[in-house]
């Protein structure tokens, strides 16, 4: 019986959250023999590898990538374009790269810039599985145990290389999901990146008032559950909102839309409208909870 990991050598750009946990998960699963990593800094890659994350510290990018089985690039999507340029000459015939990136479409238009006849070697993927807190310290085995990863395969992809990259996550104990570039762009514009912008704007609003302090005294669980995500990476929201900001604009103008009918209803002290709007968005937060539980 071949108890061989399906995975010789993993090499990780980016070794906090996605790409520490994307590693961790490998391990635990016992599918990977060596997991080589690259970043911006010394402290986080000797952090990862302290704590087990890593094997050891890559390098030369050309070198490390030109043999190995697989390489995630998990770092946020506007360091992704440089990263690709540097490793597609380099990459072995075999090697399969894929992404954890929260945008699609500008992924997939840098990787064609980038590996131009070897572009069916890059499998796009977004895991669904991120958390307010980020670096390496904050990865786990389990991050992503019953968790979505949507791929959005290229047309140049072969249904070996999709099947590689689908296989490496759901030895992390992911559920594999397929959409194309744009529709994934379309669908998390809405229920991802929109909600982080409003987060985001919501506490910023409270932040810059003079008398911030009494308001974040008051401030109780209504408001730390709506304003979790604020605690989120600045750069990589920074970067997935510019990203995806056509879509994320006509979102943005739909809440807008949204939030004028209701300041509208409320001028008019119409408690029916208000009830009507609080009542349909009950049914649906309940009805979308107990699907996920």
């Amino acid at each position: 019986m071949n108890n061989a990991p399906e995975f010789g050598k993993v090499v990780i750009f980016g070794v906090g959250l996605i790409g520490g946990s994307f590693a961790l998960g490998l391990k635990a699963a016992g599918q990977v023999e060596e997991v080589v990593g690259f970043g911006r800094s010394l402290s986080s890659l000797t952090q990862a590898l302290d704590l087990g994350i890593i094997d050891r510290v890559g390098a030369n990018p050309g070198q490390e990538v030109s043999d190995a089985d697989l390489v995630l690039i998990a770092t946020p999507v506007g360091q992704m374009p440089e990263i690709m340029a540097r490793i597609a000459p380099y990459l072995g015939p075999q090697t399969v790269v894929t992404d954890g990136g929260s945008t699609k479409a500008d992924v997939a238009a840098a990787a064609r810039a980038s590996f131009g006849d070897r572009l069916g070697q890059f499998v796009p993927a977004h895991p669904i599985a991120g958390a307010e807190n980020s670096g390496a310290a904050a990865a786990r085995a389990d991050l992503y145990v019953g968790k979505k990863v949507v791929l959005t395969p290229l047309p140049e992809n072969s249904v070996l290389n999709v099947a590689r990259v689908r296989s490496a996550w759901e030895w992390c104990g992911a559920l594999i999901h397929e959409l194309t570039p744009a529709e994934h762009d379309r669908v998390f514009a809405a229920v991802s990146h929109l909600p982080h912008l409003l987060s985001f704007a919501l506490v910023h609003d409270l932040a810059v008032r003079d008398d911030s302090e009494l308001y974040f005294s008051f401030a109780a669980s209504g408001f730390r559950d709506f304003t979790r995500i604020a605690a989120s990476h600045p750069e990589m929201w920074r970067d997935v909102c510019l990203a995806n900001r056509v879509a994320l604009l006509e979102e943005l103008d739909r809440y807008r839309a949204q939030l004028d009918a209701l300041r509208d209803a409320l001028q008019r002290g119409d408690g029916a409208q208000l009830e009507a709007t609080f009542d349909l968005a009950r049914t649906a937060r309940r009805a979308w909870a107990a699907d996920k539980q």
